[in-house]
């Protein structure tokens, strides 16, 4: 699977938003369009805006073109509204629960360490970032990945973990008590727009 591995900021750059918490992206200078002076081409059409759309989501959740086509396709084939189906697969993901929780800084910290193996979830251990958490899992780390943890959670003083995960941060476990909701979703995107995308 092809990966980017070149800079986050200029992703971040290219679609105009933060796709990471940090302030690395949300800084005024990170949100300038590419280039030495901020390209100032025309205006972008129908198509250019619902692909920013669509690239936004699939940068902030660090996924390939591939997989983010086959979460659209699940999402369509769930009932329900596919566009609140669509964040709520992503957002189930392991290595962004494990982001959530505050003990990585970013997703791609969070991926590193489910994907070597400091991550358990029901006791099993598991390395997969695209692992889907269900209601009731119980997420635990190796006890040697501890002190790293602490001090991503220390470096994030003040992250918000969503209500749909409790979190135990004595004991570095949480627990899924329920499905996220799009409000509990701390990015903003259109998912029309995305649904549109792929008409």
């Amino acid at each position: 699977m092809a990966r980017y591995t070149g800079p986050k900021v200029k992703l971040s750059r290219r679609v105009g938003a933060p796709i990471a918490d940090n302030p690395k992206h949300t800084s005024k200078r990170a949100l300038n369009p590419p280039g030495q002076h901020g390209y100032r081409g025309r205006r972008l059409r129908d198509y250019g805006i619902r692909l920013n759309e669509k690239q936004k989501l699939r940068f902030h959740y660090h996924v390939s073109e591939k997989q983010f086509r086959g979460y659209m396709d699940k999402a369509r084939r769930l009932q329900g509204n596919s566009g609140e189906l669509l964040l709520q697969l992503l957002d189930r993901r392991l290595d962004n629960v494990v982001r959530r929780m505050g003990a990585a800084r970013s997703i791609w910290n969070a991926r590193q360490v489910v994907a070597h193996g400091h991550v358990k979830v029901n006791g099993r251990k598991t390395d997969r970032p695209s692992f889907q958490v269900s209601v009731g899992d119980v997420i635990t780390f190796k006890d040697k990945s501890h002190k790293v943890l602490r001090e991503n959670m220390e470096s994030l003083a003040g992250h918000e973990v969503p209500g749909w995960i409790d979190f135990n941060p004595s004991e570095l476990s949480a627990k899924v008590i329920a499905l996220p909701t799009p409000d509990q979703i701390p990015f903003d995107v259109n998912t029309n727009l995305i649904i549109e995308f792929y008409r």
